[in-house]
């Protein structure tokens, strides 16, 4: 038994903490515990499930969990440009407010407390986004990388082709609705590749733009079953 933690514990030092990729594992951990014990607690307190467990207020003001990872992301500013503390407690810090802060997504985006609403399910697609890219950063993968690039003049002209055309597939895949096909696509480029190439969401940019009747049929009955979200109104809203 020994053996094998042995090796995990090697594996773990030298893909991971040698590599630097310590404070980006920690951030991510954090964020997802962060996110996950939110979410159990916004439910708990939507169905009374604990009598004792209620939102915080402030008169008659709701103050919602996203003001306190709006606090903990400055704190963690703070503490990396005035006390410099280890990487790894700054990173743990800013999880916990980017988790905090990005499950009310859908606030920022509409000025409007939607988050047991269909637009509220933006806030998942957000947390997703930002675990899929941390996610990667452990990893060490990042969306360019000038290392795979040939020597002088050709390899930049080189890259820079393959970055046009990568990326022209991942604006695509927004255009059509697929964010999280997307952000994937910039690090595997397959996938965007694929996915451009597929249907719209009937509600996408792409879709209300370029497809006619036939075609926006086509979508509606693809995603029959998905909630439309309406583009929000940020102009005309304001914060309840």
């Amino acid at each position: 038994m020994l053996v094998p933690l042995a090796g995990i514990d090697a594996t773990f030092n030298s893909e991971i903490v040698d590599k630097g990729e310590l404070p980006a594992l920690l951030l991510l951990i954090s964020f997802g515990a962060t996110f996950g014990i939110t979410r159990f607690v916004t439910h708990s307190i939507r169905s009374e499930r604990f009598p004792w467990l209620g939102n915080i207020e402030a008169g008659d003001t709701h103050i919602h969990h996203l003001v306190w990872g709006i606090c903990l992301l400055l704190v963690s500013g703070l503490l990396a440009v005035a006390v410099q503390p280890p990487l790894s407690v700054t990173a743990v810090v800013f999880g916990i407010g980017a988790a905090l802060t990005l499950d009310e997504f859908a606030l920022w985006l509409h000025l409007d407390d939607v988050y047991w609403s269909e637009q509220g399910r933006q806030s998942i697609d957000a947390v997703i986004v930002f675990a899929i890219v941390s996610g990667f950063m452990v990893l060490g993968v990042y969306p360019i990388s000038f290392d795979d690039s040939g020597p002088g003049l050709v390899g930049a002209i080189s890259l820079a082709i393959s970055l046009a055309i990568g990326w022209t597939f991942v604006i695509v895949c927004f255009l059509k609705g697929k964010l999280i096909l997307g952000v994937l696509g910039l690090y595997v480029p397959p996938i965007a590749m694929v996915t451009a190439f597929r249907l719209a969401r009937p509600s996408s940019w792409w879709a209300r733009r370029r497809y006619g009747e036939d075609k926006l049929e086509r979508s509606r009955e693809r995603f029959r079953g998905e909630e439309t979200i309406a583009k929000p109104d940020v102009a005309g809203t304001a914060l309840k």
